[in-house]
């Protein structure tokens, strides 16, 4: 027995021993090197963390950022300038404890208020900026947040200086009751001053953004770009779920759900934001004169004009019916193919706001020799799986409310819009006469002849009924050789009038609906030569054709106010 109880003592002995000494071989790991991630549990090295612009090198979870080391990874280094940096309390409730938890937050933040504001610069442009610290009461929006936000923009707009902001919040601040609401109206009647002055407004809505900031100064952007996987809404989902008891769908309220539903123009990774910020700077930038202005000066005797003889348009025999067939051909350059041949720095926006992004139509802007341009185009797929995203380039109602969108915002800011059209018609479905298609349609029209700025359009492939016309309302329509134009498609019009959609090359025929043929009528200003039909090989060729072409038209525009650019609309649809 003692025997046993001896051998049994040793071994525990041994076993602490070897432990010991296991622990003095392993490597002492100094306090705070590593964390668990909260999102995926692995650990992970914070030096990694912070290299890797605070997002998970394990799940690619993103973490809160504090406000400045956000504008440390955001700002050219050492152009910040910090504005209100200290702001006096206010208790307007009188609220018990609500001042000690403030000093606590500042204690712990080392912040005065939940925002920091200022100006710096980013790849050199300059910029007034706003970043929320959701460490200060989950940034919630009191009194002092809205006077220093608003102070901002106020500032901003006296300097004409764009206003970038990063929204993180969890909404209205409780205790300071119907004061903390008012600050929506404020910061919004802010922007809504700073917009009326042409000034840019960028927000980036950041994890979470909910409450009275989503419903005021957050989603009032010129542009609306998100991170990845954030929670934007204005009820969370556990309020939702506990008021009404309904189900939430997967991804609810996170970002690529407002993408999808037509809220954000964008979701961009961390990495990326500061490059994509300074392109949107950079094509916001108004210069005194174009260097499109400069090029089209330099070459204008270069420049061909389209002769109006027959002979120059005899199509080699084609029939108006062998036009329809080559405007369909699915070999033909799309919107996009003309759009990346034609501009540089193209940045696609998305959504209408209101409902969801249609693919059928993209849009955003770009630069043309120097020049800040709003592109817009209708789009057709290239393969059936494109072509089912796109809807066959059919554009529902949220569609051509996007475009209007992109149209408006290009107003705002003095840039001219191309409009690159292909459509056989708006989507005729139930979906789009329940959201409204014809109402649409009717305010493209109705807003786009109002414009301030030029407007082209080229009508590229088909361009079908009133789905066509909403993005052809321009001072000048251009059309390429091998387009067509027309009231509906021949087979409709042959089914109409005379019952029988076999007739649709004689309708062709009759209806008027070539290049040649509207250009004799005065329909259109320019036809675009296709020595071959359009496809991917002559697409360069005819870019460059289309390119010394705008040139003329941009420095033709150039010059004239934007009554004079209304009324020359006005004039060229009031003779028709």
């Amino acid at each position: 027995m003692l025997r046993n109880m001896f051998k049994k003592t040793y071994t525990i002995i041994d076993s602490h021993y070897k432990h010991q000494k296991d622990e003095k071989d392993e490597p002492s790991i100094p306090e705070g090197l590593w964390r668990k991630c909260n999102k995926c549990g692995q650990p992970i090295y914070v030096e990694d963390v912070k290299n890797n612009f605070y997002i998970c090198p394990k799940c690619g979870g993103y973490f809160r950022v504090h406000a400045y080391r956000r504008l440390e990874m955001l700002l050219d280094e050492g152009s910040f300038e910090e504005w209100n940096q200290e702001m006096p309390f206010s208790n307007p409730l009188d609220f018990p404890g609500y001042e000690k938890k403030v000093e606590a937050a500042r204690e712990k933040t080392g912040l005065n208020e939940a925002i920091v504001t200022g100006k710096g610069r980013i790849d050199g442009f300059e910029t007034a900026v706003g970043v929320c610290d959701a460490r200060f009461m989950m940034s919630s929006m009191g009194h002092v947040v809205g006077e220093k936000i608003t102070q901002m923009v106020e500032r901003a707009t006296a300097e004409k200086l764009p206003v970038i902001l990063f929204a993180c919040s969890g909404g209205a601040r409780m205790q300071e009751g119907l004061v903390s609401l008012m600050q929506m109206a404020k910061t919004s009647a802010a922007l809504e001053r700073h917009h009326e002055a042409g000034q840019l407004f960028v927000s980036v809505l950041t994890d979470p953004t909910t409450g009275g900031v989503t419903a005021s100064f957050a989603m009032l952007g010129d542009i609306i770009l998100a991170e990845p996987g954030a929670l934007i809404g204005f009820a969370g989902p556990r309020v939702i779920q506990q008021t009404i008891g309904q189900k939430l769908p997967e991804g609810f309220q996170r970002s690529e759900f407002l993408l999808e539903h037509g809220f954000i123009d964008q979701i961009v990774e961390r990495d990326q934001q500061r490059e994509v910020l300074a392109q949107i700077l950079k094509l916001h930038c108004k210069p005194e004169k174009s260097e499109c202005a400069k090029t089209a000066a330099d070459g204008e005797k270069d420049a061909e004009p389209v002769e109006k003889s027959t002979k120059k348009w005899n199509n080699s025999g084609k029939s108006a019916w062998d036009m329809v067939q080559l405007s369909r051909d699915s070999h033909r350059p799309t919107a996009l193919d003309y759009i990346h041949q034609i501009f540089d720095d193209f940045m696609e926006f998305h959504g209408d706001r209101y409902f969801g992004d249609d693919g059928a139509i993209v849009g955003g802007i770009a630069s043309f020799h120097g020049t800040p341009v709003t592109v817009i185009g209708q789009q057709k797929g290239k393969t059936t799986k494109d072509n089912l995203k796109r809807n066959f380039g059919m554009p529902s109602p949220e569609g051509y409310r996007k475009a209007l969108r992109l149209m408006k915002q290009a107003e705002t800011f003095g840039r001219p819009i191309i409009c690159f059209v292909d459509t056989p018609g708006a989507f005729c479905g139930i979906e789009a006469e329940e959201r409204g298609q014809g109402e649409a349609i009717a305010r493209n029209l109705f807003e786009m002849s109002a414009l301030n700025v030029p407007v082209l359009s080229i009508v590229i492939g088909e361009g079908g009924s009133g789905g066509a016309l909403a993005m052809a309302v321009a001072n000048e329509v251009w059309m390429m050789e091998n387009a067509i134009y027309s009231i509906l498609s021949p087979e409709g019009f042959a089914s109409i009038l005379w019952k029988d959609s076999k007739k649709a090359p004689d309708a062709a025929r009759v209806m008027k609906i070539t290049a040649e043929d509207l250009y004799e009528r005065g329909m259109i200003e320019e036809i675009i030569p296709e020595a071959n039909p359009a496809d991917e090989d002559t697409l360069p060729e005819l870019a460059g054709t289309i390119s010394r072409k705008m040139e003329k038209f941009l420095k033709k525009y150039e010059s004239l106010t934007g009554e004079e650019i209304r009324r020359q609309r006005y004039d060229r649809f009031r003779v028709m």
